[in-house]
């Protein structure tokens, strides 16, 4: 029986953590329609559609938490809108995007559903939440549904939008050490790692430490040659040619075999091996001055490529290349012959994701068929072998075989050049002996290397190539950040957020401000519109000369895009007012248990961020934010007006942090000590004679901020007394202040 369609109504993106999860995700408001009075249980046949087109789905456990809870889920009579959010997140799965988080919940209107799914990609992953639509529709209707295109679509997609794997594994390895990562280019891999003056930008193989005088210097190979040289590292002899009789006197002058090769080629075009006569030689300078500026002619090396991976002066990979052949079997070309016994392999492929890749009858190949009397189209005799190329994919790896030696040569060559990640290419018999000893030498020094032959070797163990970039570009004790502040609540975000900036610039640093009022850096208000959204903050965390952020989040952000940070060193919650925001496009409405859990839950998604060795700065006096306390992975510190407040008082007893007014004085207080008196209420411009409750809260708030950031109680004191002075009053003040230390006003 037919259906009526589900109806994805909406598709809400949220970049940052946010209610669900702390990753991206798309937030899908569907309409499952008179669905919402045919579970799958009621479906005939529903059960053997879907798991005949995605038998894969047995690996999901679900709310069973067993192999195959799913679709015991489903058998058992499940909604439409539970099984999309699985067939979602498993179409990307077998698309190249395994994993991922996953919910759905009812809405307050009947039938429609919100359903999350972890996004990678937002275009791959609205993609998959339409195709599922469609597939689901399909195994209600019980009409066809081409499941091995999809999946073929849903793959390309994601090679070329999602990061590869080799920049990926750079990602996942800062990932492992908590450091953020933020991609630049929506479909390439030009990758931020870190925020604001913490930064560093890689682009695959390459780092913001990948000198551009050395990438040039290493396409030159003659350069390359000359500098190693000098240094005493072992080369092949060889010379620059201009023309192809100039490249016989020189393969004469060396000796014959010799190798052929543009002087600033690339990626092994245009390069011949073993080159034994005038007439090759000339067959292989007029290819290879096609590939580059001029030609180099060098001795033949015995043995074998090698490719060694340096990073940051170290060893830390090594692959060894092998010979291609094919053997006869009385019937096949020798063009059939690759296709059948060399591109079969599953491990070779046209993209990132295969370790090996496709061999083709390029120039090099022809030639080698030659010194056979072969062609292409040649049938060799059974059990005849035909050597297709010398030196093909670096597909073993041995890494633990390099000589000390050779490794410390491989080492000096990325220095002499100057790059920070460098693919040194040497030819040698026996890598696990010293170069000299067996007439090896250091063929050339390549920059931006690949890393998928170290990620994904033909043979042996892969290399853990993306920790070594990341331990390159971070010490032990860096993580990639600066302080953020991310402050959230219904009344008095932007002033908290402003004097939090105002602290923080008093402090010394170079302070990035997105909230209601702007964005500002240090003192420039350089944006005048409304900037409390997940761009305006992401803005700041991309601008290398902040030192410290300052986010406004409210729960219009949270609750339709994501935070832009995803974790912060203090997060503050000002308060709730359950009737002062209109929240009903979020389906958030004041209405008894149900709103105190969606609103509870959406502020608690600014604690949730909060370090582990960070702060959550929660307001006592408002029990539902006080409750957020138990929620934070780090410290918290709870700020009142009334020391007597009880949710303050339990905290400052139980030995922990408080900031407060006792006797008309903002006092701060770790359990009994009240370390600090900081100043007068009437010192501080902002509060002025009225003293408006509010107004007071939102300096406790600051304060306490500020004292989780590490600032000193003078530059906490005189950023109060200073902020929102004209520049003129705020200079005099700084200058009394400097010429009259301030003394410290302590009480036991």
């Amino acid at each position: 029986m037919k259906k009526n369609e589900i109806i994805i109504r909406d598709i809400i993106t949220l970049r940052g953590p946010n209610i669900w999860t702390y990753r991206p995700v798309l937030e899908a408001w569907v309409d499952i329609g008179e669905l919402e009075d045919f579970p799958s249980n009621k479906i005939p046949g529903f059960y053997e559609r879907l798991a005949a087109l995605l038998p894969s789905l047995v690996e999901h456990r679900c709310s069973y938490q067993e192999h195959g809870g799913f679709l015991r889920r489903v058998q058992e009579g499940t909604w439409a809108g539970h099984i999309l959010e699985h067939v979602t997140l498993e179409l990307q799965n077998l698309a190249g995007l395994p994993g991922g988080f996953g919910k759905t919940r009812e809405t307050s209107e009947r039938g429609v559903y919100k359903v999350a799914v972890r996004a990678w990609h937002e275009e791959v992953t609205r993609t998959a939440l339409y195709t599922a639509r469609d597939l689901v529709m399909a195994a209600i209707n019980d009409t066809p549904f081409d499941i091995e295109s999809t999946v073929e679509n849903l793959g390309d997609m994601v090679d070329s939008k999602c990061l590869g794997p080799s920049t990926a594994s750079i990602v996942d390895a800062a990932d492992e050490r908590d450091i953020p990562a933020i991609r630049l280019l929506d479909d390439g891999n030009l990758v931020q790692i870190g925020y604001g003056a913490a930064m560093r930008r890689i682009w695959t193989a390459e780092t913001d430490r990948t000198s551009a005088i050395a990438e040039t210097i290493s396409r030159d190979k003659d350069l390359t040659k000359e500098l190693l040289s000098s240094c005493g590292v072992p080369i092949p002899e060889g010379r620059e040619v201009r023309s192809a009789e100039d490249a016989w006197e020189a393969a004469e002058d060396i000796g014959l075999p010799v190798c052929i090769k543009p002087v600033d080629g690339n990626h092994g075009r245009g390069v011949f091996i073993d080159v034994k006569t005038r007439e090759e030689v000339e067959k292989a300078y007029a290819i290879a001055v096609e590939e580059g500026s001029a030609v180099l002619v060098e001795r033949s090396l015995p043995g074998t490529e090698h490719r060694l991976l340096v990073i940051g002066n170290k060893l830390v990979a090594a692959n060894r290349g092998d010979m291609v052949m094919v053997t006869g079997d009385g019937k096949s070309t020798v063009r059939e012959l690759i296709e059948i016994q060399v591109n079969s392999d599953p491990r070779r492929g046209p993209t990132e994701l295969h370790p090996l890749s496709i061999i083709r009858l390029d120039s090099a190949a022809r030639m080698e068929l030659e010194r056979q009397n072969l062609t292409a189209d040649a049938v060799p005799a059974s059990g005849r072998e035909v050597l297709i190329q010398r030196n093909a994919n670096h597909a073993f790896d041995v890494t633990d075989d390099v000589h000390p030696e050779t490794a410390a040569l491989a080492s000096l060559a990325a220095r002499v050049i100057g790059l920070d990640i460098a693919g040194i290419d040497l030819v040698c018999e026996d890598i696990s002996k010293p170069l000299a000893a067996q007439g090896g030498a250091i063929v050339e020094v390549n920059a931006g290397p690949s890393l998928l032959m170290h990620l994904r070797p033909g043979v042996g163990k892969p290399r853990p190539v993306g920790k070594a970039i990341v331990a390159n570009l971070f010490g032990e004790k860096e993580n990639g950040r600066i302080p953020v502040v991310g402050v959230t609540g219904t009344h008095g975000k932007t002033s908290v957020a402003k004097l939090v900036a105002h602290l923080i610039y008093m402090s010394g640093k170079r302070v990035g401000l997105a909230c209601s009022d702007g964005v500002h850096l240090d003192r420039r208000h350089v944006q005048k519109a409304d900037a409390a959204n997940w761009t305006a903050g992401h803005r700041l965390l991309l601008n290398r000369a902040v030192d410290a952020a300052v986010i406004e989040n409210g729960a219009r952000t949270i609750l339709g895009e994501g935070l832009a940070y995803d974790r912060c060193q203090v997060g503050i919650v000002t308060n709730i007012d359950q009737a002062a925001e209109d929240l009903a496009r979020w389906d958030v409405h004041p209405s008894g248990g149900e709103f105190y859990t969606t609103y509870r839950n959406t502020y608690r998604t600014q604690v949730d961020v909060v370090l582990s060795k960070g702060y959550a700065v929660l307001n006592a006096e408002d029990p539902v934010v006080a409750d957020l306390a138990e929620l934070c992975d780090g410290e918290v510190i709870l700020f009142a007006a009334n020391p007597a407040c009880p949710a303050l008082a339990a905290h400052l007893a139980a030995g922990q942090r408080g900031v407060f007014v006792r006797e008309g004085r903002i006092t701060v207080a770790t359990g009994n000590d009240e370390a600090w008196l900081l100043c007068r209420l009437g010192d501080v411009p902002v509060i002025g004679k009225q003293k408006d409750p509010e107004t007071i809260a939102n300096v406790l708030a600051a304060v306490a901020a500020g004292w989780a950031l590490g600032i000193t109680f003078d530059a906490i004191g005189t950023g109060l007394k200073t902020y929102g002075l004209e520049l003129p009053a705020l200079s005099s003040l700084l200058t009394q202040t400097a010429k009259k230390p301030r003394k410290a006003a302590t009480r036991k």
